[in-house]
């Protein structure tokens, strides 16, 4: 039979009204004796992988006299034309086989049933071979459209990027697609990614989709503009109306942060939604919310987000320190200095890398010298440097140990109170720590 015809009689059987089991089962025709000669003929072919022309009547017939005989003809046919179109340079010829290829899932899906599979099967074939055309592109996207509406999240992973792909290319090509049809269409593949990283079973499936989201949202904002004027524009309004809506919330928080509008308190109230809305608590969202209220003087709620941040059980030792550094801010800025380096200290316990810990403690001590000089000797109340200048030494600040030492009492100042360099002093004042004396000159 020739291919073309063979076309015509897969429409006209696609077409047909038929009652379906799974296939699972082997469910032979009355000539079971050809059949059996079918199955061995492709089955060779693909083995051998060398004449696989060979191979097509074989599935021919039996797509005709037994289409439920196993999913395995199916497979099996999708995989030989699969060969025979990627194998086949003129491109009438290409086109045919790619046509009776996806015809072929259709076949499958009213003999076998299995709609969500196959038709994700089959929209990630003609992606294969439709994306680059033109006249295909129209249809394409409508494949996909209607394969994220049946398969809900049980969307393929390769079809996660494609979708958006395809849409770009109606973008690009067609320029039929507008603005809200694509955010409409981003928003889908974003829920279901969002519902398979959740739903992933090992920390290495989770990136991978998370490198498909990171996909998708660059095929976004190659076709729209997506600044904070944008989400002004177009998510504020929604958003104003269902601030529950956890996806929305989401993508304003993204597209605010990378458009670097953090300042805007639709940012903040983007992200205190999906805090509020999200079931599992996130340390990222936790500390930048946290770093948000802490910049705008709102130290209870920054502190209340860390201290919840804190008690999260998944917590690494560094994500720790982080929290910890954040809530020495907020003691500082309190003027809670004691506490502030208890947290500092803390911070730099749970994470020995953690430099920033002992500047933090360094400037505190540092910027000490009004609050704790007594004016009654200068050497003294210089003191408060040299308890700054060993934080800074332990934080590899340079410069940081440079401005301290330029603080440091001088010869005359010691001499004063009779002391010694390299003598052990007492820094007062709430510092309470021991120091090696130095002086600048």
């Amino acid at each position: 039979m020739k291919v073309r015809t063979f076309i015509t009689m897969l429409v006209f059987l696609a077409a047909a009204t038929t009652g379906w089991s799974q296939c699972k089962e082997i469910k032979w025709p009355e000539d079971k004796k050809k059949a059996e000669e079918c199955v061995a003929v492709w089955g060779d072919a693909l083995k051998a992988g060398g004449n696989l022309q060979s191979a097509v009547p074989a599935i021919q017939w039996m797509l005709i006299n037994a289409p439920q005989w196993n999913t395995k003809l199916y497979i099996d046919g999708v995989t030989l034309y699969d060969k025979l179109a990627d194998a086949e340079a003129d491109p009438a010829k290409k086109k045919v086989l790619v046509d009776s290829l996806l015809l072929l899932h259709d076949l499958r899906v009213k003999n076998c049933g299995d709609e969500v599979n196959v038709m994700n099967r089959k929209a990630y074939a003609s992606y294969k071979y439709n994306i680059k055309n033109k006249e295909q592109l129209e249809s394409l996207l409508a494949l996909y459209d209607k394969v994220f509406e049946i398969s809900g999240n049980n969307v393929t992973d390769g079809n996660l990027v494609a979708y958006m792909t395809t849409v770009k290319a109606n973008r690009v090509y067609l320029k039929k697609i507008t603005d809200d049809e694509i955010i409409q269409r981003y928003d889908k593949i974003i829920a279901v990614t969002d519902a398979k990283i959740a739903a992933a079973k090992t920390p290495a499936d989770a990136d991978k989709l998370k490198g498909y989201k990171d996909a998708v949202d660059a095929l976004l904002i190659g076709m729209v503009k997506v600044d904070c004027d944008f989400v002004k524009k177009n998510l504020a309004p929604k958003f104003k109306q269902n601030p529950n809506d956890l996806a929305l919330a989401k993508k304003i928080f993204k597209f605010m942060l990378e458009g670097k509008c953090t300042e805007d308190p639709l940012w903040l109230e983007a992200g205190e939604a999906i805090h509020k809305l999200s079931r599992d608590k996130d340390f990222g969202l936790l500390k930048a919310l946290a770093a948000s209220n802490l910049a705008k003087d709102n130290y209870n709620k920054a502190e209340e987000l860390l201290k919840e941040a804190l008690t999260m059980p998944s917590l690494s030792n560094n994500e720790k320190a982080e929290a910890q550094r954040y809530m020495g801010s907020i003691e500082a800025k309190k003027k809670n200095y004691s506490a502030a380096r208890e947290f500092f200290r803390q911070a730099a316990a749970n994470n020995p890398n953690d430099k920033e810990a002992w500047e933090k403690i360094g400037d505190l001590y540092y910027n000490s010298f009004d609050e704790c000089a007594k004016r009654q000797n200068m050497a003294e109340d210089r003191l408060v440097y040299l308890a700054a200048y060993e934080m800074y030494q332990k934080a590899g600040n340079a410069a940081g140990m440079a401005r301290a030492k330029a603080q440091f009492p001088s010869k005359e100042e010691i001499f004063l109170l009779n002391w010694q360099s390299g003598s052990t002093q007492r820094v007062g004042c709430w510092i309470q720590e021991s120091v090696v004396l130095k002086t600048r000159d």
